[in-house]
């Protein structure tokens, strides 16, 4: 029984060295490469822009809902509050201001 588990293990192993040695026989032309680095560009750009745009919300969801709970239980310090939740979700929102400029710049590279 163990001869065979061995036996199968290296058969595996061989189908898969011989199956991709094949992948790696021919070189790809410059201008396949340009748009296959282009795909992977775009992929990267929304994929970044989605993740800063859904944690910027998120953050900017959690700073409103505590600085809102901080009014509510104590309406006369909603004057110190105002200015530091405006600069936090200015902060925030800068961050996805920034993956936006990223975006564009990989968008540049794709062309």
């Amino acid at each position: 029984m163990k001869l065979s588990k061995q036996l199968m293990t290296a058969f595996a192993a061989m189908i898969t060295l011989l199956a991709t040695s094949a992948a790696y026989a021919q070189t790809a032309s410059p201008e396949a490469l340009k748009v296959e680095n282009g795909r992977w560009y775009a992929i990267a750009a929304a994929i970044g822009l989605g993740i800063a745009a859904f944690g910027g919300a998120l953050g900017q969801g959690r700073a409103a809902a505590a600085a809102l709970e901080g009014i509510s239980r104590n309406p006369g310090a909603s004057d110190k509050m105002f200015t530091p939740m405006i600069l936090g979700l200015a902060l925030i929102e800068s961050l996805v201001i920034y993956s936006l400029i990223i975006a564009f710049a990989l968008n540049g590279k794709i062309g």
